[in-house]
């Protein structure tokens, strides 16, 4: 029996193999046979690296989550310059790209995908939007802090504003995501009132 091609680094092409499956077949045609098929690898190189589909599937998500901290990194540093909502909507628009948007429903309809998440990481249940969730609550922490937003901003709930309705606007992937005008407005109208009321 063939073996497949021989891959030189199996965890992050099988990794890569299974977000073009799922990007283009959405999370019920993520298989393990999928993705071995996808990577051109045998089935058994899978079960090599991992005990199961769904070890392989939270190392996955682990990875691709570990990915937006880079992200989160760099919209706390753009704290104080710009634009409160320009920072927002960029940090938005790679929050919610293709791949975290794809991941989400992934981890909603596996059951045990969540509990094994929930045991790698506190709070890990609902990777990518937990991620989300710190991300922009240090920022608006951070810009709450220079000024540029009310002092008795509420953070926690504009956080949830900001992740609940930029997640809805990106899941839609048909026709494709939202321009970054309608991303930029959507931000903007969540921080009228905050932004409003900072003293100048």
């Amino acid at each position: 029996m063939p073996t497949g091609v021989h891959l030189h680094d199996a965890r992050q092409q099988l990794f890569d193999a299974a977000e073009r499956v799922l990007l283009r077949d959405g999370p019920n045609g993520l298989t393990s046979r999928a993705v071995t098929d996808e990577a051109g690898c045998a089935k058994g190189v899978l079960h090599r690296h991992f005990t199961d589909f769904d070890a392989f599937l939270t190392d996955l998500v682990l990875d691709r989550a570990a990915q937006l901290e880079a992200q989160a990194s760099t919209l706390r540093e753009s704290a104080g310059t710009g634009t409160v909502a320009d920072n927002l909507t960029s940090a938005l628009t790679i929050l919610f790209g293709p791949v975290p948007v794809a991941i989400i429903p992934l981890i909603t309809f596996r059951d045990e995908l969540r509990a094994r998440l929930r045991q790698a990481t506190p709070g890990g249940g609902i990777a990518i939007l937990a991620q989300a969730t710190t991300a922009i609550s240090d920022y608006l922490t951070d810009e709450r802090e220079l000024g540029r937003i009310a002092a008795d901003a509420d953070i926690d709930s504009l956080t949830l504003s900001l992740v609940g309705g930029g997640h809805l606007l990106f899941a839609d992937r048909d026709p494709g995501p939202p321009t970054t005008a309608t991303v930029n407005k959507f931000v903007t109208t969540v921080l009228a009132d905050v932004l409003r009321r900072r003293p100048r």
